[in-house]
C-alpha cells in the first residue's frame, strides 16, 4: 500500500481496489461495481453479494446514479463537491454516513452496506441496504406460555431491538452497540432505561463488555461466560431469554439486557434466584393463579434435586422410614434386580441423559419414534429382565418430568448436575449426606452475587417489600415499587397518592 497510508482510504480509486483485492484475497463474493458519471468523475459501488438488497440497489442506488446525474453541474466541481453533491442530492437513500477509516470501511462492508468510493476522494460513503435472508418472527421455542403475545427473538439484531421498542415507547429506552471479537465484529447492543437503571450498574456491564478480548462471539453464551460473576459455579448467574415482553419486563425493573447479532437468546442482568422459577404467563393470568404455578415450579424443582437420592437412602440406610407393607413391595420387586439402589439410579439416570441429548440431536422426523422405544420399550423390558425395579422407573420418569416444568433451561440443567452428586451422599451415608448436601447448596447460594447485587434476595437478605413478587405473586394494585434490590433510580413504578387497598 505505497499510495495511502495504513488505516486511511486512498485517494485513488485504483489504488482502493488493488488494497481490497490483497485484502478480500479475490473473493468471488466481493462485488465492485465501476461508474462513469461524468468525463473526468469515476465512481465505484463495493458490496458483499448475499448481505445487501440487491433489488433495491438496482431500483433506487444505481437508478438515481446513472438517470439522476446533473453533468453540467459537476463540471468544473473538485472532488469534494463532486461528494458533497451525490451524497445531498443524487442518492436516494436514507442511511448514509461518510467513511474516512479503511479498517471501519471493511467493517461496513462486511456488515451489509455498499461503500461508495469516489476518485481523487480519500473518503468513502456508506450506504446502509442489508438485505441476507432472515427468519421471520414466530413462536418462541424455548419458553412457550398459553397466554401472552405468540413472538420471540430472531437472529438478527436490529428485528431484536425493534421488538424491545414495540413494548417501551419511551424516550429514556436507550440502546448501545459495541463490536466484540477481533475476527467476527459481532455487534452487541445493550439496551437500558436511562432514568430507571442504576447508572453504577450500566456502567460495570460495559466495563466488563470491553474487557472482553477474544477472536470470536457466536452466540450469547459466549458473553454470558466473559461477564459472569464467577464460573465456579452450576447456577447460572445471568438470565436470558427468547421472549421479548420477558426482556421489556426486566428493562422496566431496572435491569440492563444486552442483546446478540446472530442469536435469538437475550441477556438480562442483574439477576435472582426466583427470577429462574418466574415466567411472563404468572402476569398475564391472576394473581391466585400465577402464585399457584410458581409453587407447582418450586416444588418440581426439589422434586428434580432429591426425588432419586431420597429413594437411594431411604431403601439402602432408612427402611425403617417407609410403611409396612410398601416395604415389601418394594423388597418384592428388587428380589431380582443384581445392582444396589445406588448403582441403581446412576444406570437409569444416566440412561436418561443419554436419551435427552439423543432427543435434541437425532432428526425431528424419527424422533417420537427414538422417544417412544428409549421410554417404554426399553424401561419395560428392563423391569421385565429385572434389571431395575419399576420403583425405581416411577421415580426416574416423576424426576425428568418434573425437570421439564422450570422455565429456564439453565437452572434445569444445574439441578440434574446437582442430582447425580446427591444421589452419591445418599448412597455413601443416606440422609445425613443429603442434609450435608443441601447445607453445601444453601451455603453455595447465599455466596453468590449477580452483577454485585445478592443471589438469594429478597429471601436472603430478607426484604419483605420484594416477597411480594418472588414466591408468590401479588396482584398488580400491590405491586407499586420495583425490586429494591436493583437500586433504581425510581423505585415507584404505580401512582402512590393512596396506599388503600382496590374497591371489591
Amino acid at each position: 500500500m505505497k499510495d495511502t497510508e495504513i488505516g486511511t482510504i486512498s485517494s485513488r480509486l485504483e489504488v482502493n481496489i488493488a488494497n481490497l483485492y490483497q485484502l478480500m484475497g479475490e473473493s468471488s463474493d466481493v462485488v465492485i461495481k465501476e461508474l462513469q458519471i461524468e468525463e473526468n468523475t469515476h465512481i465505484s459501488l463495493v458490496y458483499i453479494d448475499g448481505l445487501v438488497d440487491t433489488q433495491v440497489l438496482h431500483n433506487s442506488i444505481l437508478y438515481s446514479l446513472q438517470e439522476h446525474i446533473p453533468y453540467e453541474q459537476l463540471r468544473g466541481l473538485s472532488p469534494e463537491q463532486k461528494f458533497e453533491m451525490i451524497k445531498k442530492q443524487i442518492l436516494i437513500a436514507g442511511d448514509i454516513a461518510v467513511i474516512d477509516d479503511y479498517s471501519q470501511f471493511i467493517h461496513h462492508l462486511l456488515s451489509g452496506n455498499i461503500m461508495l468510493l469516489l476518485d481523487g476522494l480519500s473518503s468513502a460513503l456508506r450506504i446502509g441496504l442489508p438485505g441476507w435472508e432472515d427468519r421471520n418472527v414466530g413462536e418462541p421455542s424455548s419458553q412457550s406460555v398459553v397466554r401472552g403475545p405468540m413472538e420471540g427473538f430472531t437472529e438478527n439484531l436490529r428485528t431484536n431491538t425493534a421488538l424491545v421498542r414495540r413494548k417501551i415507547k419511551d424516550s429514556h429506552l436507550w440502546l448501545e452497540t459495541v463490536q466484540i471479537g477481533r475476527v467476527t465484529q459481532t455487534s452487541v447492543s445493550i439496551m437500558y432505561l436511562s432514568n430507571i437503571a442504576n447508572k453504577e450498574l450500566v456502567q460495570e456491564v460495559k466495563r466488563r463488555l470491553n474487557k472482553i478480548d477474544t477472536d470470536s462471539i457466536l452466540e450469547s453464551g459466549y458473553i454470558e461466560e466473559f461477564i459472569q460473576e464467577t464460573a465456579v459455579t452450576p447456577f447460572p448467574t445471568v438470565y436470558n431469554s427468547d421472549r421479548p415482553d420477558t426482556i421489556a419486563a426486566g428493562i422496566l425493573e431496572g435491569k440492563v439486557a444486552i442483546l446478540v447479532d446472530g442469536t435469538p437468546f437475550v441477556l438480562l442482568v442483574p439477576t435472582f434466584f426466583v427470577a429462574f422459577f418466574q415466567s411472563a404467563e404468572d402476569y398475564y393470568q391472576r394473581a391466585d393463579i400465577g402464585t399457584l404455578l410458581r409453587l407447582v415450579r418450586f416444588i418440581s424443582f426439589f422434586i428434580t434435586l432429591l426425588a432419586p437420592s431420597l429413594y437411594v437412602a431411604i431403601t439402602t440406610y432408612h427402611q425403617e422410614m417407609i410403611p409396612t407393607n410398601l416395604v415389601i413391595s418394594l423388597a418384592a420387586q428388587r428380589e431380582s434386580v443384581p445392582f444396589p439402589a445406588f448403582i441403581e439410579a446412576l444406570i437409569m439416570e444416566m440412561t436418561y441423559e443419554i436419551l435427552r441429548e439423543a432427543g435434541v440431536r437425532i432428526p425431528k422426523n424419527i424422533g417420537q419414534a427414538i422417544s417412544i422405544v428409549g421410554t417404554l420399550v426399553i424401561g419395560q423390558a428392563a423391569v421385565a429382565a429385572g434389571f431395575i425395579s419399576s420403583a425405581m422407573v416411577i421415580i426416574v420418569s416423576l424426576t425428568a418430568i418434573s425437570s421439564f416444568v422450570i422455565p429456564e433451561t439453565g437452572m434445569s440443567i444445574a439441578a440434574r448436575m446437582i442430582r447425580f452428586v446427591l444421589i452419591a451422599l445418599a448412597g455413601f451415608i443416606g440422609l445425613y449426606g443429603i442434609l450435608f448436601g443441601i447445607f453445601i447448596i444453601v451455603l453455595h447460594l447465599s455466596s453468590l452475587r449477580s452483577f454485585g447485587m445478592p443471589y438469594m434476595s429478597p429471601l436472603g437478605p430478607y426484604n419483605s417489600k420484594d416477597l411480594k413478587d418472588s414466591i408468590f405473586r401479588f396482584p398488580w394494585p400491590f405491586l407499586k415499587t420495583r425490586p429494591a434490590e436493583n437500586k433504581t433510580q425510581n423505585l415507584f413504578r404505580q401512582s402512590t397518592s393512596s396506599d388503600k387497598e382496590p374497591t371489591k
